[in-house]
């Protein structure tokens, strides 16, 4: 369920229109080629949706899907 909603706040912030290339090992960076910008846009995004705040100290280690559904399932 958490992987679902992050999957799709990805995809809606860069414009990705097929979600299964979204996988839990998916890289931001690497695979997504999401820059910076994009980075504190999907953040702002998942703190609105799961009604949570995300330090941007954490923000920063965030490099997969993974780590993201992972901080979120600890956190929320």
């Amino acid at each position: 369920m958490v992987f679902e909603k992050v999957r799709q706040v990805i995809a809606d912030q860069l414009g990705i229109d097929d979600t299964d290339k979204i996988t839990m090992g998916t890289s931001l960076v690497e695979d997504l080629e999401a820059d910076s910008l994009d980075a504190v846009e999907i953040v702002m995004a998942l703190e609105d949706e799961f009604d949570l705040e995300i330090a941007d100290e954490q923000a920063e280690n965030f490099k997969t899907v993974k780590q993201i559904c992972d901080y979120i399932e600890e956190n929320a």
